[in-house]
């Protein structure tokens, strides 16, 4: 434990009793499941208590005012009925700042320069004879981080007079892709509409677009393509993109910013251009001015989502050109801004006759090292299509030069849709912990597509949504743990499946050991009964 002496304490004061002994949860009241893992049901009553003080930076806005919001209202639920007014300090002080905001927390000095941007530190300090969990972190979404966190560490029982969590995201980009079409169909949804209303957009926001960034910023997930891989060109108009604009007005506190899929042939749908060919002048200024249009209204607008010459999507072997070059062509539209590509290489096409799960290799292999420096090659976890089972797709020991995306599905397509208890969670940790030895043993995929194997700064992971507009989101309250494993695992592809459920059942349902074990061992298991039903010979 660090002892700093001589800190003043200043900021806004919220009071809580805090626990000693943190006993189990009561089991969490009937729910319809729309408040997801962050209902934060209350803690048991224990013998002995202390007083709580939690102090949150003077200026706290924007941001920061969020996570202190959250922190505050978490802890009110957790110890609820056990709120009380302070009148010194003598018991627990939770203090939450950057050394930017809180004269406090730079005092204390902390190690925060590895953190980076997103990294939150939960440490245990002694200041002036006050024990004081401190929430810090560089900068205001980190803080956000912070919060969540040290909230899904109290419901784990541990100790908060003795913590020392350090931890800061192991991938850059950490998205969402929402298969949904601007009808509100949801392509391999099976959890209502989509949650998009735009035919309301962007005059009427709904409450539950907040609701959504929420829930993901408590899992680390910072990103969202809005709209179905088979894009509708129409999303680049000017009326779609003031839509998607208000949508990234509401996310953008909680840390998330917002993609688009693009479809490749807009310069002739939209733009009335002859061609979509990307090494043509016209085809390049027509991104290009297409770009600059996007981030007039989206400054901090994330990039584009591209499905091509794949499933009959246009691309840029329809004017003989190479995926590169087309991916290329976007990038250099995007890059003076910040934005990034993800190239899809999912390229399947029926009438090749080439064995399917090839062709992608076949086709991307050659192209190591051509793409640009903002771009990613976003692959499926397997060389077929999400099967139950697959081995991990050949790519990721085959192009070391280039950066890949991880793209796996968590709306479950082939795996019992909103149905079947299938908790895919193991299937994610069997893809990320094999080995490619690429560079020997120990070259997991995990370490590929978190750059740390080839030295790369640009990385990022996808999920395919499984969420819509049930009141429940994921179609059944079970399928939530989808959603929650795959951000865990994207904040940290290393951590353990098993306890990923462990740590969701004990949010959603009850701390109570009988209960948690019991059913992760169902969960745990789920995946397999799957397999061994649907493809049990791998056909």
């Amino acid at each position: 434990m660090q002892t700093v002496r001589g800190s003043n304490y200043r900021g806004l004061t919220a009071l809580f009793l805090l626990l000693i002994c943190l006993a189990g949860l009561r089991p969490a009241a009937a729910s319809d499941g729309y408040g997801l893992w962050l209902t934060h049901a209350p803690l048991a009553p224990a013998v002995n208590a202390r007083e709580v003080t939690l102090m949150v930076p003077d200026t706290a806005s924007g941001t920061s005012k969020l996570a202190a919001d959250e922190l505050r209202s978490g802890l009110e639920k957790l110890f609820r009925g056990q709120l009380s007014v302070n009148r010194n300090f003598n018991g627990t002080i939770i203090l939450m700042g950057t050394p930017s905001n809180s004269e406090q927390v730079r005092d204390l000095d902390l190690p925060l320069a590895v953190l980076g941007d997103e990294g939150y530190l939960l440490r245990s300090v002694n200041i002036d004879g006050n024990s004081t969990t401190v929430v810090a972190a560089n900068t205001d979404t980190g803080l956000l981080y912070g919060a969540f966190g040290l909230l899904r560490t109290l419901q784990s029982g541990a100790d908060i007079g003795d913590l020392e969590i350090s931890a800061s995201p192991r991938i850059q980009h950490r998205l969402l892709n929402h298969w949904d079409n601007l009808d509100r169909h949801v392509e391999r949804g099976y959890a209502g509409q989509s949650l998009w209303d735009w035919w309301r957009l962007p005059d009427v926001l709904d409450p539950r677009y907040v609701d959504y960034a929420r829930a993901n910023a408590s899992i680390g997930i910072n990103g969202t393509v809005l709209n179905n891989v088979n894009a509708a060109p129409e999303i680049l108009t000017p009326r779609y993109l003031e839509k998607a604009a208000a949508l990234a007005d509401v996310f953008r506190p909680w840390g998330i910013r917002v993609y688009l899929s693009v479809r490749f042939s807009s310069p002739m749908d939209v733009g009335g251009l002859a061609t979509a060919d990307p090494l043509d002048d016209g085809v390049r200024a027509w991104w290009k001015q297409k770009a600059e249009e996007i981030y007039s209204l989206i400054p901090d607008f994330g990039g584009f989502l591209v499905k091509a010459n794949s499933e009959g999507q246009p691309g840029p072997q329809d004017y003989g050109r190479t995926h590169a070059d087309g991916a290329n062509m976007l990038a250099a539209a995007l890059e003076p801004h910040g934005g990034i590509v993800m190239w899809r290489a999912f390229v399947y096409a029926s009438e090749n006759p080439q064995d399917r799960v090839r062709q992608a290799y076949d086709e991307f292999k050659p192209l190591d090292g051509r793409f640009a420096n903002n771009v990613m090659v976003q692959v499926k976890n397997g060389p077929l299509d999400f099967q139950p089972r697959e081995p991990f797709h050949p790519l990721f020991g085959a192009m070391p030069q280039t950066p890949l995306a991880m793209e796996f599905q968590v709306t479950k397509e082939y795996l019992g849709f909103s149905t079947h208890l299938a908790y895919l969670g193991t299937l994610w940790e069997e893809v990320l912990q094999s080995d490619s030895f690429q560079r020997g043993p120990g070259s997991t995929v995990a370490r590929v597509i978190d750059g740390s194997l080839h030295g790369h700064a640009l990385s990022g992971i996808a999920g395919v949504a499984n969420i819509g507009r049930d009141r429940s989101w994921s179609g059944s309250i079970f399928d939530q743990a989808n959603w929650y494993a795959f951000g865990r695992l994207a904040w940290n592809p290393d951590l353990d499946a098993g306890e990923i459920a462990r740590e969701w059942l004990r949010m959603t349902f009850s701390r109570d050991p009988g209960f948690v074990e019991k059913a992760a061992d169902m969960m745990m298991r789920s995946r397999e009964a799957v397999v061994d039903y649907m493809t049990p010979l791998g056909l």
